[in-house]
Order: C-alpha cells, then structure tokens, then sequence
C-alpha cells in the first residue's frame, strides 16, 4: 500500500477528452487526487502537467478487461483511497443505414456500454465495502431521446441510463451515490470529423462548453448526504427555449 492522504481521491476515464479534461482540472483545483486514464499516454501526460495538484496517469482502452482493475489499484497504491469514480470514455459514431460502418458501431458499443459496466461493477464493489463512494456515469440527452442517424449512440445511453438507475435503487439505503449527467450538445473533439458539425446540424449556435459540465460536477459533489439527485439534465440555453 502506498502513501495515505486524506484528500479525497477520484479516478476520471475519457480525460483527454473535452469533458473529462474539464473535470479533472476542476477537481485538481478544489484539491482532489486523481488517477487519469484514456488510451494516449502522450494525451494524457500534457493534460496531467497543466492540473494544479498530484495525479497518475493510466494509459488504456476500456475495452481491455482489466483496465477497470488497474484503475482502483492505482487510486489505492498511489493515494491509499478512492472516492469517487468518474465513468466518463465513450465513443460517438453515427451515420445513415446504407453507409455506416458496422465495426465502428460494436467497437462503440464495447466502449461505451461493456466499458462502462465493468467500470461501475468494479468500483461499486469496492465502494459497497468500504461503506461509501460516489459513481459518476456520462449518459447524454439522447439517453431520452433518439434523433436519426445516431440511434446506435443513443441505444448505449439509453443502456447506461437503465444501468444507472437500477444500481441507484439497489444501493439507495447505503451511503453509496450513482450519479447520471445527462449533457445535451457539448462542444468537444469528437465532432471534428464530422462532415458537418452537429451544432450547425441542429441549429444550435451555443453548445455547451466542457466547463459547464464540470462545473455541475462539482454542485453534485458537495450536495448534502440526505439529498439524491440521481439524474443531471444539463442543456444548452437554445434547447431550453424550444422545450418551454
């Protein structure tokens, strides 16, 4: 076992990408210990070197079996803990019927969904047995609502918001939290190989930016222990006012 701190320690999966990146420096700046994993080491070291406190890096793909593993036991040997896990990595692959790329589709669906159950059931086990812990599982707005084009991406939103509220009624007597973020468009990496962008598709000229999401991490985190909110609708402004 390694060095004992009293900070509490959370591991974030997807933190290279826009959100998870976000997370990390907000948690890093309100003195959280973190263990970084997404599959570039290279990705990973340059997001490491710009937080203001300690963190490991894991280099690694969820759909490696072990990786869920791995991650606890660098939380425990590094930081002597683990508080909080943020089950962030996915994919995003759309397309229409005749042209969509059908591998691409069940890699992200390992990812996203079979990623995220060994994930969660591997933290979990070891929040139930140490009497507490704080599960995190990025869902999406489209974990409600199917648009064409993407129905793969949303069936495996739809998966995690089932997932979450199951494990959320099975541990709701515990002190152990799952938490849902349901974001609506965010503007990250992820949509720069689309051929037209999906805020411009949409008619959105105001995304969310990362930091929104991050931001909202951090009220949940500090939410009273009598108070559960398990599901986080976070919108931007333009899709509010087409809903009101």
């Amino acid at each position: 076992m390694g060095k004992q701190n009293t900070s509490k320690v959370a591991v974030i999966t997807g933190a290279t990408g826009g959100i998870g990146t976000a997370i990390a420096k907000s948690l890093s700046r309100a003195g959280y210990l973190l263990v970084l994993s997404a599959p570039s080491s290279e990705r990973l070291n340059a997001v490491a070197s710009e937080l203001d406190g300690p963190c490991v890096v894991v280099a690694g793909n969820l759909r490696v079996e072990s990786i869920p593993e791995t991650l606890l036991a660098a939380a425990l040997n590094n930081f002597g803990r683990c508080d909080v896990c943020f089950n962030n990595s996915g994919l995003i692959e759309a397309g229409m019927v005749e042209t969509v790329d059908i591998e691409r589709i069940c890699n992200m669906v390992r990812v996203n969904v079979e990623g995220a159950y060994r994930m969660g059931y591997t933290f979990l086990k070891h929040f139930v047995k140490q009497g507490q812990g704080h599960l995190f599982n990025t869902s999406s707005i489209l974990g409600r609502k199917v648009r064409p084009t993407v129905g793969a991406y949303a069936a495996t939103k739809f998966a995690i918001e089932a997932f979450s509220e199951a494990l959320r009624m099975e541990l709701s007597k515990s002190e152990v939290r799952i938490s849902s973020i349901e974001p609506g468009l965010v503007r990250t990496g992820y949509q720069d190989r689309w051929e037209v962008p999906p805020a411009m598709l949409m008619g959105m000229e105001e995304p969310l930016e990362p930091e929104e999401i991050a931001k909202m991490v951090l009220v949940i985190l500090e939410e009273p222990a009598h108070l559960r909110i398990p599901q986080h609708v976070i919108l931007p402004r333009e899709r509010v006012l087409a809903l009101t």
